[in-house]
């Protein structure tokens, strides 16, 4: 992408007016995707997009410059801007010796979405929408999206580190919404992994499509949820982003330098159930959010947050890892070479468990079964959030019963980490996200298995 030399001498002009540390980020992203709507191909886009980011770090201040202009001149100058901002002192020439970091080989990719002509891609949004609709004639719309997305990235920085990726993502999804007297209600299903376009050699697309279809219909007969602190069981995979989002935030180490997290200085620290073991990590290709390096050139890894209940690490990026003195954990992430790099989380999940999924729902005599929860937000400050339940349904003498209208689910992280009282065996991950985080969007995978928190707040309207 970048000649070392070129390298080498843009990280000298960063240092040149004393800053401690300097990085060069360069990115080459292409992607494309179609939408169908209402049986009308109604976009396809495609697009490519490259440049380098340059930052440099001089005491507590981080001067940060992006270009297009790959060239040395382009990069040079970029430097030259992000050192001035960062108002290093004291001169000089700094030397940097590259070495090459690999990490592990997470992208397998057979064939790259790139190659792959416009129709056949159409093709597959149009066989999605017969089949949604086959399934009634109570379907009144289907929406199927077609995504692909490569990145490659070269990260060098003044430690002398050299390292490289090439990332493949492809996703796909189907919304059908289906409409009766009782109203409308949406059915949707997303799938979504780190490889190339043969994922549609492994995924049925007309019985992914009927799923969405069937999902929607079955809304249709919901009954209003319940309200008030009831036992929740959460499907395999249907849970993940509340561990994202109601303790995995709070783990990020921005958030506990900032004393902005409520499990700040808890290390060692019971913080949940003895059930519980909550891992981020990087190396699950073909998860979503998998990668060989971060995008900051470390190597993504394995890290284990919480052990048994007992809280053992924070996620780590380079920049509060250098302040801590202590490695990164290969948590450093940004959206694109315009961003800076912070902390962020990958693969999150919780490990399995040892019980029978069936048998936590037979040993749940009345509550709520959430297949699957929405978006939510949380407070790290606090851990109180907020998630929307997009499919669930009544416990009734350990049985699953009727299905349920949209809800949310209210409660504290801490606290519903600790009244989590059975974890099946059956992990799966659930389907690909998009996490949010300052302004920035970065891939993110999430899952569990089948869990039952002993008393979560419904917010439901039947009284």
């Amino acid at each position: 992408m970048i000649e070392h030399d070129v390298i080498k001498r843009t990280l000298q002009a960063a240092l040149r007016t004393g800053g401690d540390f300097a990085e060069v980020f360069a990115e080459d992203r292409r992607g494309s995707s179609a939408r169908l709507d209402d049986g009308r191909l109604q976009s396809f886009n495609s697009g490519r997009d490259k440049g380098a980011g340059i930052r440099v770090v001089s005491g507590e201040t981080t001067g940060y410059a992006h270009t297009a202009d790959l060239s040395e001149e382009g990069l040079r100058a970029a430097a030259e801007a992000a050192a001035g901002a960062a108002r290093g002192g004291g001169g000089g020439t700094r030397t940097v010796d590259l070495n090459r970091v690999q990490g592990p080989d997470v992208n397998h990719v057979g064939v790259l979405p790139e190659t792959v002509e416009k129709d056949k891609k159409a093709e597959l949004l149009l066989r999605a929408d017969v089949a949604a609709r086959s399934e009634g004639d109570a379907i009144k719309q289907v929406i199927a999206v077609y995504a692909d997305n490569r990145r490659r990235i070269l990260v060098a920085n003044s430690d002398g580190v050299l390292a490289e990726d090439d990332q493949v993502r492809t996703r796909f999804m189907v919304q059908a919404v289906a409409g009766a007297d009782t109203g409308m209600q949406t059915g949707y299903e997303s799938t979504g992994f780190t490889m190339g376009f043969e994922l549609f050699d492994q995924l049925d697309v007309e019985e992914f499509a009927r799923t969405a279809a069937r999902r929607a219909l079955t809304k249709l007969r919901a009954r209003p949820a319940p309200s008030g602190a009831l036992p929740v069981v959460i499907n395999r995979g249907g849970g993940g982003v509340m561990f994202h989002e109601a303790c995995g935030h709070g783990l990020e180490a921005d958030a506990i330098m900032k004393e902005a997290s409520v499990y700040a200085g808890r290390v060692g620290e019971l913080v949940a159930s003895p059930l519980v073991t909550l891992v981020d990590d990087g190396t699950m290709g073909p998860e979503w959010g998998s990668f060989s390096v971060d995008d900051e050139g470390k190597p993504a890894g394995r890290n284990v947050l919480i052990q048994d209940g007992v809280l053992t690490d924070y996620m780590w990026d380079n920049l509060r890892a250098r302040k801590a003195d202590r490695p990164s954990s290969g948590n450093g992430r940004r959206e694109s070479y315009r961003h800076t790099p912070m902390v962020r989380m990958t693969n999150t999940f919780l490990v399995n468990g040892t019980e029978d999924p069936d048998e936590i729902v037979r040993q749940t005599p009345y509550g709520v079964y959430v297949a699957s929860l929405g978006g939510g937000q949380v407070d790290t400050a606090t851990g109180d959030f907020v998630f929307g339940m997009t499919e669930a349904y009544l416990i009734e003498d350990g049985q699953i019963t009727d299905p349920l209208r949209d809800a949310n689910l209210i409660g504290n992280g801490p606290e519903s980490l600790r009244n989590i009282d059975a974890v099946g065996n059956d992990f799966a991950f659930g389907p690909p996200g998009m996490c949010g985080k300052d302004g920035q969007s970065v891939p993110v995978g999430d899952g569990n298995p089948t869990l039952r928190v002993a008393s979560l707040t419904v917010g439901g309207t039947a009284a």
